[in-house]
């Protein structure tokens, strides 16, 4: 990451250096790093400035001389999170100039920093009337779908196997151990809320239930805001304020239509889910958190709002996935949520249905 070169050839090399040796390596490593020397293809430094900025105050002063800059702990984390590597493989590489030890600190150091600075300012989903008008305005112009102010879905974020106490709890339907992570985002892939601190064997309905994202759409609809929803596939409960699919809907008929358009609409959260694991690929399926799951849930976090930041400062993801999407079958659909339907939101969904004019 900060391009300073390799110092050895090779294994063999690596052995005729003693602990002091590599210290002392180490520590001219970081005192010869220079974050901001970095070409701009390889940093954005606008924005890294920023985040910098913003968690200096909750990051350790460098009193010794041979202590961490601020800028190389921040750069650090940035790596560990958009490589997905572990600590110990940033810690021994030689272009970093730490200890795994070292790195652990530090990682942890940035994450909590980060989580009480970072996430706050840039994951909300309260909006402005402005805002909410221009994603209505995107969704209605592109889908003829009126009112959707976001689209929400579940992820899995895999983690290792907590303790046995509570490790049924993480095992999930797909046969690892995870946290299901609710994400809504708006037309812009931006992320509005997160909550990733569930386990992975509860269902997104239950998310849904038990937060406080319900909670607070509930109130804004009983205080008058009444043409106002996400969109959710069909493991979440129909709401006024949350519409989902019709189940069973047989081809050809206008639900199955609305089945369709109401699909192809959702697809900006696969989108930006998908988005979001590629920029930080420490989140990526491939890959999972070696941390508890408290801290799995913050590094979750961080990485959203991250990826926030990347989209205003106009920072291009290296894959973006394909806007396709499969439509669940209508089978599927009528096993997900046998929950009984709110009638107010029946008669919604029905309403919108008929302004599609897909009759």
């Amino acid at each position: 990451m900060l391009s300073l070169g390799h110092f050895f050839s090779s294994d063999e090399d690596d052995e005729a250096y003693t602990e002091c040796d590599m210290s002392a390596l180490r520590k001219e490593i970081r005192q010869n790093s220079d974050i901001f020397a970095m070409p701009n293809s390889k940093l954005n430094k606008d924005a890294f400035k920023y985040v910098l900025e913003s968690i200096s105050g909750k990051l350790q002063d460098p009193i010794k001389s041979s202590a961490v800059p601020k800028e190389l702990k921040l750069a650090v984390t940035l790596r560990i999170l958009a490589e997905g590597s572990y600590q110990k493989g940033a810690g021994n590489d030689y272009n970093v100039g730490l200890s795994q030890s070292s790195v652990s600190k530090i990682f942890t150091e940035c994450i909590d920093a980060m989580h009480s600075e970072i996430c706050p300012k840039w994951i909300s989903v309260r909006m402005t009337e402005v805002e909410k008008f221009e994603i209505k305005d995107y969704f209605y112009k592109k889908f003829k779908f009126p009112g959707i102010i976001g689209c929400i879905d579940g992820t899995h974020i895999k983690i290792l196997a907590p303790g046995v106490g509570e490790r049924f709890k993480y095992y999930n339907r797909k046969g690892f151990y995870s946290l299901n992570a609710t994400v809504v985002c708006d037309h812009k892939l931006r992320i509005r809320y997160i909550s990733p601190n569930h386990p992975g064997s509860v269902h997104d309905s239950l998310v849904w239930n038990t937060s406080d994202l319900k909670e607070f759409l509930k109130t804004n609809y009983l205080n008058g805001e009444t043409n106002t929803w996400l969109l959710g596939d069909a493991g979440y409960p129909l709401e006024p304020y949350l519409i989902t699919p019709f189940r069973s809907a047989e081809d050809g008929t206008a639900e199955s239509r609305f089945n369709y358009i109401h699909s192809q609409a959702r697809n900006v959260v696969e989108r930006t889910i998908g988005v979001l694991k590629n920029r930080f690929r420490c989140i990526l399926g491939a890959r999972q958190l070696h941390y508890k799951p408290k801290m799995a849930g913050k590094i979750t976090s961080v990485c959203a709002a991250l990826h926030n930041i990347c989209i205003h400062y106009k920072i291009e993801s290296a894959v973006e996935p394909n806007e396709s999407t499969e439509i669940p079958s209508n089978e599927a659909m009528s096993n997900l949520n046998e929950t009984s339907e709110d009638a107010t939101a029946l008669n919604i969904r029905r309403r919108i249905m008929q302004s599609l004019d897909i009759y």
